[in-house]
């Protein structure tokens, strides 16, 4: 494990998943951690929890990305001992629903829309200019989706809001080529979380029959990955990463063993 000794690191969607296995492996080399999520009381528990484990400091704030304000508010009111933030890693997205485009549910369009996109953005917007005026080698990365590359059935926004995530890294990564910021998009396949579960409405049999034949990716494979493009030294720049479970190709395009 490098090191990322006092680096501060602010994740969206940490309170499970890939943000989850991201802070705790950013604290284990190191890092102090911003860990942000809509529900506080699950990321003051892994706040709690890395504190004791790591040695190292841990902030847990509440915060939905698809709120402005409340993205523009959390940032501007950091403790001063915070506020110089040298990581940002833009979690937080979700998946809903996977019927065909013309069926679809217009409030999990949205949802994916805002959080996916609007909320990566506002916090890109939000945190880079500060890392610019406080001259850190700041480093911005984006967990997009194997899905913004191949779309699938059913899954036309999604997909095209993660397309979104790969076309904002490229242009950001443009438009910040003069500055120390690096940015980067870690593109996962199938990754087992709660991400499906949330795509069903909290239908779990239908989740998990979406990894049944097949041994996916999970979150610290993802987060290994974040930590290694964060730990690269200052002049390499990873711009992507594409990563899938062996047995999958695609989006679309996998291999399932028999029962």
């Amino acid at each position: 494990m490098k090191t990322l000794q006092n680096k501060i690191v602010f994740i969206s969607g940490a309170s499970s998943g890939i943000g989850r296995a991201c802070a705790e492996l950013f604290a284990q080399a190191g890092a102090k951690v911003i860990l942000c999520a809509r529900s506080v009381e699950k990321v003051q528990e892994i706040a709690d929890v890395l504190k004791a484990k790591y040695q190292t400091d841990a902030l847990a704030l509440k915060l939905d990305v698809q709120d402005k304000n409340a993205v523009n508010e959390i940032v501007d009111t950091l403790p001063s001992e915070w506020e110089k933030i040298d990581i940002l890693v833009n979690n937080a997205g979700l998946a809903r629903g996977l019927e065909k485009l013309h069926q679809g549910d217009v409030e999990d369009w949205e949802a994916m829309i805002d959080t996916n996109v609007k909320g990566l953005l506002y916090l890109t917007r939000k945190i880079v200019p500060q890392m610019l005026e406080n001259k850190v080698n700041g480093h911005v990365i984006n967990i997009g989706s194997i899905a913004g590359i191949h779309a699938y059935p059913g899954g036309a926004v999604y997909c095209a809001t993660k397309s979104a995530v790969k076309f904002l890294s490229d242009g950001l990564r443009m438009d910040v080529v003069d500055t120390p910021i690096r940015v980067t998009n870690i593109q996962p396949g199938m990754v087992e979380t709660n991400f499906s579960v949330i795509r069903f409405h909290g239908d779990k049999g239908k989740a998990d029959n979406v990894y049944d034949g097949i041994k996916p990716l999970v979150a610290e494979d993802i987060a290994d990955i974040v930590v290694y493009a964060a730990s690269a030294p200052a002049h390499v720049q990873i711009c992507e990463v594409t990563v899938t479970p062996t047995n999958q190709a695609t989006g679309g395009i996998l291999h399932k063993e028999k029962k």
